[in-house]
């Protein structure tokens, strides 16, 4: 780890002032900001581990906990909230057996809800790993969610 997160900081040439685009990388590419971690960008680029965790913690895009390899929100807001998004919220947590929020045991999916994704006329959305599915309903998530899982057991199965 320490060699990814000194190649990562000297992509921004050790500046300080890329404290978020460190962490953002450092993000991406270990899926989440392990402690570990931050204490060598602390150490690294010489910024107090307090500011690191205020910073970690005051932006939402941010995950100290581990996240899932698959990552999906949900979006809540009005337009999507009229159009049946807590009927797929409950579909979701009930076929992933975890609630909004939480990442599965396995690592594989981690589900959240926010409160709005900007693309109001194709509500209800749902964002998956960075691709947004519109208008989404109970039938459309549980294609998906079979897409997803049949795309995991394949990547399962090409790493053994």
């Amino acid at each position: 780890m320490e060699n990814t997160i000194k190649s990562i900081i000297d992509k921004y040439e050790g500046d300080k002032g890329f404290l978020v685009p460190v962490l953002q990388d450092v993000q991406k590419e270990l899926n989440y900001l392990p402690r570990e971690a931050l204490d060598l960008v602390s150490s690294i680029l010489e910024v107090p581990i307090s500011y690191i965790f205020e910073v970690a913690t005051f932006y939402k895009a941010f995950s100290l906990d581990p996240r899932g390899r698959i990552q999906m929100q949900l979006c809540k807001g009005t337009a999507c909230h009229v159009r049946g998004v807590p009927l797929i919220i409950d579909h979701v947590e009930r076929e992933l057996n975890i609630k909004e929020g939480e990442t599965t045991e396995n690592l594989e999916y981690t589900f959240e809800t926010v409160n709005c994704l900007g693309a109001c006329a194709l509500g209800p959305i749902m964002v998956v790993n960075g691709e947004y599915h519109g208008q989404m309903n109970i039938a459309k998530t549980s294609r998906l969610l079979k897409k997803l899982a049949k795309e995991s057991e394949k990547s399962e199965e090409g790493k053994s």
